[in-house]
């Protein structure tokens, strides 16, 4: 029986992504060894920090695994479309969880006569250090994998492809505030704004997904044209929300203008509608901005 080489890939952790991807769980096995330690963590804000580390280390290292066996063409998926999908999640996961960490877990001063505080200061800084440097590791990876100028490959590579992800990234936000008491079920206007999040995210994660799963050719029509299609829609529904939503949430005669004196920290409506009201903005201009990329790309799906 014939050699067929080695059963490991040693180029995988050897290749300038396999590098980044080695350090990504280094500094991700540190940020976790560091907040479990001694930093702490509680509430939604702190379970959500431990969830985005844990979350993205595991599925780093199933990624360096599997390319090390040589086993990721067992999956049925299209590798270097979910490879770059995730990379770009987990920089938004990484970079959110660096930001919300140290706003709620570390505190500028420790109390003299606190044992220990300045030391569990001390830990949840280094954490946040590491959280964000796990971020730029991650971050390098997508500038390393994103598709250049006469590429032909993975859609996900593209500009428009990572947008996407963007895109659900931030109706996961908006979901989020829907949820924290906003409110939204008063107006039948703020419900066609909530069923607009719901339709757009939903098929971004599909266009995400068929591309991840290779099922694109699938499609009796053009790809690249139903998602230009669906990105027009999108941004005229999210036109639509972002004139709505803020006219039934802070006009005098449907909301308040200003956020009212009885509203406690973290548990505020008009607060959440804010929130809703900043990322539907921030989507908006992401739709537009995938639109005009989308003229300007001609993709050729993987053979």
């Amino acid at each position: 029986m014939e050699a067929q080489g080695p059963y490991l890939n040693c180029s995988a952790l050897l290749s300038p992504l396999g590098v980044l991807r080695s350090l990504q769980i280094l500094f991700g096995c540190v940020t976790l060894s560091l907040v479990a330690h001694d930093g702490g963590y509680g509430e939604a804000y702190g379970y959500f920090c431990m969830f985005a580390w844990a979350w993205c280390l595991a599925l780093s290292g199933l990624i360096v695994s599997l390319e090390l066996s040589r086993l990721q063409g067992c999956l049925g998926l299209s590798w270097e479309n979910f490879t770059i999908s995730f990379a770009m999640l987990a920089v938004l996961m990484e970079l959110t969880a660096s930001s919300v960490y140290p706003v709620y877990f570390v505190q500028l001063e420790c109390g003299e006569g606190a044992a220990g505080s300045c030391e569990s200061r001390g830990f949840r800084i280094s954490a946040s250090a590491f959280s964000a440097l796990t971020c730029i590791a991650y971050g390098a990876e997508v500038h390393l994998s994103r598709a250049r100028p006469g590429h032909i490959g993975a859609y996900m590579a593209t500009t428009p492809g990572l947008l996407k992800v963007v895109q659900a990234y931030v109706a996961c936000i908006i979901f989020g505030a829907l949820a924290n008491g906003s409110e939204y079920s008063r107006y039948p206007a703020t419900q066609w704004c909530v069923a607009v999040y719901s339709i757009c995210f939903t098929l971004t994660s599909l266009v995400i997904g068929l591309n991840v799963s290779g099922q694109t050719g699938a499609l009796r029509c053009p790809f690249d044209r139903l998602v230009v299609l669906y990105t027009f829609l999108a941004t005229l529904l999210y036109l639509s929300a972002a004139v709505v939503w803020p006219i039934f949430c802070f006009d005098s005669k449907y909301g308040s203008v200003e956020r009212p004196a009885s509203c406690s920290l973290g548990d505020c409506p008009w607060d959440s509608q804010l929130i809703v009201t900043i990322f539907t903005f921030i989507n908006l201009i992401l739709y537009l901005v995938d639109l005009i990329y989308s003229q300007r790309l001609r993709y050729i799906p993987e053979p």
